[in-house]
């Protein structure tokens, strides 16, 4: 599938766009720089419920699990989230910081959020992500090298790489070889 983005909207064509209130501006002159890729599951371990949007949105009810009491109040979003079954949400333009890469450290600079685009894939460490997963992921990401040409395929990571000891997503069964080979 060919996705672009469309250069005013930040929106990446055809996805459906769920806004979060958890961006901002980025700082004066900034453009996104690098690729951020990561994994979610809400509650953790469990795919296909409303957890993710509704935490990135500032809705999710601490009364629906107890892992939800623990995370209450927590502010942050992605720009875009893959599910398992190749289904995407829009979360953030991505002319805006998204708050997605918390205290983290790229390419030598701090403040990740500032130059960056996070893509949230459902998943968990400990289980592999799905084939469609990734064919989604391809197309997102060649999409955002078009439109932000400082982004290539070196300059792709995961959480734990910019965050390490304190994040591990998107977790050892990700496929690094199998991303940069189809954008090769």
């Amino acid at each position: 599938m060919v996705m672009r983005v469309d250069p005013v909207s930040g929106l990446v064509e055809g996805v459906r766009f769920v806004p979060s209130p958890n961006c901002d501006a980025r700082p004066a002159g900034g453009r996104p720089e690098v690729l951020i890729v990561h994994a979610i599951s809400l509650p953790p371990g469990e795919f296909g419920g409303p957890g993710i949007e509704r935490l990135f949105c500032n809705a999710l009810d601490p009364a629906a699990h107890p892992y939800y009491a623990e995370i209450r109040g927590l502010e942050v979003s992605a720009h875009l989230l893959v599910r398992r079954d190749g289904g995407v949400a829009q979360f953030v333009p991505l002319h805006l910081r998204a708050w997605h890469a918390g205290q983290s450290c790229c390419e030598g600079r701090n403040r990740v959020n500032d130059f960056s685009i996070g893509i949230e894939l459902e998943g968990a460490d400990d289980v592999p992500f799905e084939p469609r997963q990734y064919d989604i992921l391809g197309d997102l990401a060649r999409a955002i090298m078009r439109a932000y040409p400082a982004i290539t395929p070196a300059r792709i990571y995961g959480h734990a790489d910019i965050a390490p000891g304190r994040k591990t997503d998107p977790g050892p069964h990700f496929e690094w070889t199998r991303l940069r080979t189809m954008l090769a």
